[in-house]
């Protein structure tokens, strides 16, 4: 029986959360995209909590009349400003089973623009 497309989606985020993990030094980068808007955690698997969370309901983004494909490069940067802010220079990207393409990875490159690395 074929999967459908969120069946489909969880089957490969588990096994992304297979490989990797999240620590205090190096957190796990989590992002959750829907039809309108986009979201980014960095989140310490070792105990369970988030550490800074970024979305584009933020008052800094939500003002501003931009795509979606903008909207996702300025979460990037502002997540990536609030965890060089925190003392934390390295994150593990977490794609959440979503294609590394579009809105994914225009987030992505925002924060490496903004001095993140992973």
């Amino acid at each position: 029986m074929a999967l459908n497309k969120k069946q489909r989606r969880e089957r490969i985020k588990f096994k992304i959360r297979k490989t990797i993990s999240g620590t205090a030094t190096t957190p796990r980068l989590s992002v959750f995209r829907s039809n309108s808007g986009i979201f980014a955690q960095l989140i310490d698997d070792k105990t369970g909590k988030t550490i800074l969370a970024a979305g584009s309901d933020d008052k800094a983004i939500k003002g501003v009349k931009a795509t979606k494909l903008e909207q996702a490069t300025a979460v990037g940067k502002l997540i990536a400003t609030k965890a060089t802010g925190s003392g934390i220079s390295s994150v593990v990207f977490d794609r959440n089973g979503y294609l590394y393409h579009g809105r994914i990875k225009s987030l992505a490159e925002g924060a490496r623009e903004a001095g993140l690395k992973f």
